[in-house]
């Protein structure tokens, strides 16, 4: 039975040729060979079995943030993760293998987009991740990524992640195993290292949070997500694009030379926040690396400064997409 048979019979609609641009927040991509939704940790795994027994290359797209995906767009299966549950530990840990899934307080599974979550935790008094309010992505993308903002990150609040390895087993990874560091983990080595999408699968995560009061949670919030509007573009990005150097902003450095507002095609360096590309109009992947490009390039002769993008690199790439300097 071939692929596509396959995945009707396990009632899955694929859909041939999807524009990813309409699935990432920048608002670029190229097609997808096949498309298929996730709506369940089950279903998830499912479509990865169903890869590996075809020999079809897989890429689970969380939010859409945090990445670039190429013009040419990913061969193979392109899944969106849809996994939503999140709430209290106790219930779902019970519908797992007795013992696998650590203590915790809350657990949200990997396609839970993480404003939503950090604002479900606030209304049920659990502080911790106030600052995710105004973070897009799943779960699964600020575990990998170990994002964070105003302070605090991902790393202070999780307790252990259950991923789903190459070969298909399940284990559970605490967060020291993580080996965090500033925007990133060991999943992200992995990830970056895999080939034809044989990388990790964050299948969910469990947290640990505080008691507090929910009012001034949320007041603290609110006050995170205004300075977020007044500082940050509204036009289509991927976030941040590069990370801080260490004692130094990423921004600032691009401001300094004048950079900001810098245009190649419809790539824009934002006018409102210097580490921002936006897509200004049409932009294309290869709008977006000539840009990154020229920063890089612009940044180290003037500094001596490598900035290193956040932003992971998705798809098929005529040339490595990274100017090496």
């Amino acid at each position: 039975m071939d692929f596509e048979s396959a995945a009707r019979r396990l009632e899955f609609e694929l859909v041939r040729g999807e524009p990813l641009a309409r699935h990432t927040t920048f608002r670029i991509g190229g097609p997808a060979d096949w498309y298929a939704t996730g709506t369940t940790v089950e279903r998830l795994e499912l479509l990865a079995d169903l890869a590996a027994e075809h020999g079809v290359p897989l890429t689970v797209l969380g939010g859409g943030s945090n990445l670039l995906v190429s013009d040419r767009g990913i061969r193979g299966l392109v899944v969106a993760n849809q996994a939503r549950w999140h709430g209290w530990a106790e219930g779902y840990r019970d519908q797992w293998p007795e013992g696998m899934l650590p203590d915790c307080d809350v657990i949200a599974e990997s396609g839970v987009p993480l404003a939503g979550f950090a604002r479900w935790c606030i209304r049920n008094g659990l502080g911790g991740l106030e600052w995710a309010v105004s973070v897009p992505g799943t779960v699964a993308g600020a575990v990998i990524g170990n994002a964070g903002a105003h302070g605090s990150d991902t790393a202070a609040n999780l307790a252990w992640v259950l991923v789903r390895g190459p070969g298909g087993a399940r284990r559970v990874l605490f967060r020291d195993d993580l080996r965090y560091s500033y925007r990133s983990s060991v999943l992200k080595e992995q990830l970056l290292e895999a080939v034809h999408g044989a990388g990790p699968i964050v299948l969910a995560a469990g947290f640990l949070l505080k008691q507090e009061d929910s009012g001034p949670l949320a007041e603290r919030a609110d006050g995170y997500l205004a300075r977020r509007r007044a500082t940050q573009p509204v036009e289509p990005s991927a976030g941040s694009i590069f990370r801080n150097p260490t004692g130094d902003y990423a921004g600032r450095l691009i401001e300094s030379l004048g950079l900001k507002g810098r245009r190649i095609g419809g790539a824009q360096v934002s006018p409102r926040h210097a580490n921002f590309i936006v897509n200004a109009g049409e932009a294309s992947a290869a709008d977006v690396t000539a840009l990154i490009n020229l920063i890089r390039g612009k940044v180290f002769e003037a500094t001596g400064i490598r900035l290193m993008p956040e932003i992971l690199f998705v798809g098929e790439w005529t040339a490595p997409p990274l100017l090496a300097l």
